[in-house]
């Protein structure tokens, strides 16, 4: 019986219908309740202290260069105050 509709009626449905099924109304991933307001709170949580040990590991570098480029200065004096005296 359906065999014999051609393809073509199948796509003639009214449009609405077509878009109110593919919307997904009343699907469990689109509710606004109090359970994704919960996981977005603890994604943000994890997000924040992902970027604060990323924050922390960047400073840690940040003075460990810094102190390289103290002893690299002081030994670029040291040279300089050898070349000079020779």
């Amino acid at each position: 019986m359906f065999a014999a509709l051609p393809a073509r009626r199948l796509s003639a449905l009214p449009r609405t219908l077509r878009r109110a099924y593919s919307e997904g109304h009343g699907s469990v991933a689109s509710s606004k309740g109090s359970f994704s307001k919960k996981e977005k709170a603890h994604e943000d949580q994890y997000a924040r202290q992902t970027e604060e040990r990323q924050l922390k590991k960047l400073r840690e570098q940040i003075e460990l260069k810094k102190r390289e480029l103290e002893n690299l200065q002081k030994e670029h004096d040291q040279v300089e105050e050898v070349t000079k005296t020779k």
